[in-house]
């Protein structure tokens, strides 16, 4: 499913125009943004929590080449799957 798609599902749901829909999703998605790119966590129980993990730096390989590199520490964002969303896949 793509955001059209969700948009139009959610849409279909709820009885709200496409529109709104989207500019609720789009400010969903740019508030989770801020939020992580600030260090703090976004916890919606029973879905999961999205945040923040460190990468340390480690040796890689250049793929290309074969060349030994070192890969830089690097903060990547993360998303944990709660109780309510594992048990709804299972």
């Amino acid at each position: 499913m793509n955001k059209t798609e969700l948009i139009d599902q959610i849409s279909n749901k709820v009885d709200v125009s496409k529109s709104s829909v989207n500019k609720i999703v789009d400010a969903f998605i740019e508030t989770v943004k801020e939020t992580i790119k600030n260090g703090d966590s976004v916890t919606l129980i029973g879905f999961g929590t999205f945040e923040t993990s460190i990468r340390a730096e480690r040796n890689g390989r250049n793929p290309r080449t074969g060349e030994m590199m070192k890969i830089k520490k690097s903060i990547v964002p993360k998303f944990r799957p709660g109780k309510g969303l594992k048990e709804a896949v299972n």
